[in-house]
């Protein structure tokens, strides 16, 4: 008799970054929805236990004030997690910044630039390289690392968010190879999605006139949690692009 894996969390810990607000606060609650226990990790300390309160009661859900850019309060958070629950099983990198969204790369500062990838790429190294040891104890370790079309395509003015979002990627496809058998890596590679983020940094205050499509983070989040469930044990080293075919035009004046 075949059996189908659940796409189910029940039972499991979900570590997530940048939890707070957006696409991060979208896969905690998804992730409490399936019966799993989310860990809502965030600079804004703050924010994230409104968000985890709101899930329910704390045997729910927890949340911790975390900088992914600083080793040691990633270090704490993860610690924190473990003494309190005893496993992690899957984690989502969320945190992001965008930066200096259309300027020109000879204008940006080396302090942007280097904020940029501070948050978006060595964040995830430094939250993968403190929960991997649980995760390899977990009999569905998976982390899904959330990047951006940008990584795959480019718009001017926006060379240092793409060039940290390719290097997600691939920080992702290169450790799917280093943890094959024990933990499934992965990647989601949206477009535009509404969350602050994007409404701050395209000066918008909302998608409703948007002459394109525009997701909201909760598809985003169903598909995380998908790459994250046991239904997934196939898929290792992947990039999911989620941009309604964009990247698949061409742009020849056909």
């Amino acid at each position: 008799m075949v059996t189908t894996p659940s796409s189910d969390l029940g039972g499991l810990v979900v570590l997530v970054t940048g939890a707070a607000s957006g696409i991060g606060a979208a896969v905690a609650a998804a992730a409490a929805d399936r019966g799993a226990t989310p860990v809502l990790l965030d600079q804004d300390g703050d924010g994230a236990r409104e968000r985890a309160a709101a899930l329910g009661t704390p045997d729910r859900a927890q949340a911790f004030a975390a900088d992914v850019t600083d080793e040691e309060s990633v270090r704490s958070a993860v610690g924190a997690t473990l003494h309190r629950l005893g496993r992690i099983d899957a984690v989502v990198t969320c945190a992001g910044v965008s930066g200096p969204v259309g300027t020109p790369l000879e204008e940006v500062s080396l302090a942007d630039w280097q904020r940029i990838f501070a948050v978006n790429t060595t964040g995830a190294f430094l939250v993968l390289k403190h929960t991997l040891p649980a995760q390899r104890r977990s009999p569905h370790g998976a982390a899904v690392l959330v990047a951006s079309d940008s990584a795959l395509v480019a718009a001017p003015g926006m060379v240092p968010y793409c060039a940290s979002k390719a290097a997600v990627v691939q920080l992702a496809r290169a450790l799917s190879v280093e943890t094959a058998g024990e933990v499934r890596v992965n990647a989601v590679c949206p477009s535009v999605v509404d969350t602050p983020m994007s409404r701050s940094s395209l000066g918008r205050r909302d998608f409703a006139d948007a002459d394109y499509p525009v997701h909201r983070p909760e598809d985003v989040a169903e598909h995380v949690l998908f790459l994250a469930s046991p239904q997934a044990a196939g898929i290792h080293g992947t990039a999911l692009t989620m941009d309604f075919g964009f990247s698949a035009r061409s742009a020849f004046p056909a």
